[in-house]
């Protein structure tokens, strides 16, 4: 354990209003999973009674969404952001075989580690892709005390993944086309950029000019395989979702994945779950007053969920 300086945390903490900056800077920590160095990145508070666990999409990395936490740590709360494989500052020594699923056992794993020894509830905030991810994980292990994410693209759904493809037809044929290609190719690692809009991150250029080119987050490549994994997964359906307390937090001005591709899917869930959209805010959110709505409803939930 120790500590960094964390550049990319200053490139993405400008885009925040002033009175959201001055995120304390993490402890850089490591964790072991399967051959894999998973980078942890930490505030540590054994005096707050909640933790939170930011999980990033397939855009970003730990450093990135750190601004954010403090949007929603307004009140004591301890937060930790894992740096998924092939993301981030996690090692990763065959990066051509990563996969979709490794993203979500990965995730249940550690959610059991760090609840093992610690009582404090657990919240899991999933941004972008990771919103699924956080979805997955608490419907699998029923440990999560809450969830709260920015969006909810099941893939199953032909106008999601419409919205998420930078083409039309990719959206359309991506289950059937990328598996096809991952047997010959599943190792290939190209950017994401290629096969996802990008460029649609945010509302304002620079920041979705950042999001698309940072070597640790949109500017990596990733396998093919990982795509197809992606593009063809099968979550939980909503239906017999049986984990905690959903609440979904959707840029009301989201130029990439529309609000209603979320919340069609979070209507479809039998738990207790409603929505929020976050009013100027684009995919990824920075603006006002969207932020202000964000940290209202995160520090709703950790008011319910909190010993």
């Amino acid at each position: 354990m120790n500590d960094v300086d964390y550049p990319e945390i200053d490139r993405y903490e400008e885009f925040l209003p002033e009175r959201f900056r001055g995120a304390p800077r993490p402890v850089e920590t490591w964790w072991s999973w399967r051959g894999q160095q998973v980078h942890i990145a930490r505030k540590r508070d054994l005096s707050a009674p909640v933790r939170v666990m930011i999980i990033h999409g397939g855009g970003g990395h730990a450093g990135a969404l750190w601004p954010l936490s403090a949007v929603i740590g307004t009140t004591p709360v301890e937060v930790l952001a894992p740096d998924l494989p092939l993301y981030g500052r996690t090692r990763t020594p065959e990066p051509g075989a990563v996969r979709y699923r490794d993203w979500i056992e990965l995730l249940c794993d550690l959610v059991v580690a760090e609840t093992r020894d610690d009582s404090r509830p657990l919240v899991l905030f999933g941004a972008s892709m990771g919103g699924m991810l956080a979805y997955e994980v608490a419907a699998r292990t029923g440990i999560p005390a809450a969830v709260v994410v920015t969006c909810l693209l099941d893939l199953t759904d032909r106008s999601a993944r419409r919205a998420a493809a930078r083409w039309a037809v990719l959206g359309w044929s991506a289950p059937y086309t990328l598996p096809a290609m991952a047997l010959a190719v599943g190792t290939l690692r190209v950017p994401i950029r290629w096969l996802a809009r990008m460029n649609a991150m945010s509302a304002n250029p620079d920041l979705a000019r950042l999001c698309a080119t940072d070597p640790l987050g949109g500017g990596t490549r990733v396998p093919v395989g990982f795509l197809a994994d992606w593009f063809s997964f099968v979550h939980t359906r909503p239906e017999r979702y049986r984990g905690p307390q959903l609440t979904l937090v959707h840029p009301g001005a989201d130029r990439w994945i529309p609000a209603e591709v979320s919340e069609r899917f979070l209507a479809q869930i039998s738990g207790p779950a409603h929505a929020v959209r976050l009013e100027g805010c684009g995919h990824f959110p920075v603006e006002e007053p969207g932020l202000g709505q964000l940290a209202a409803a995160v520090q709703k939930v950790f008011a319910s969920v909190r010993l």
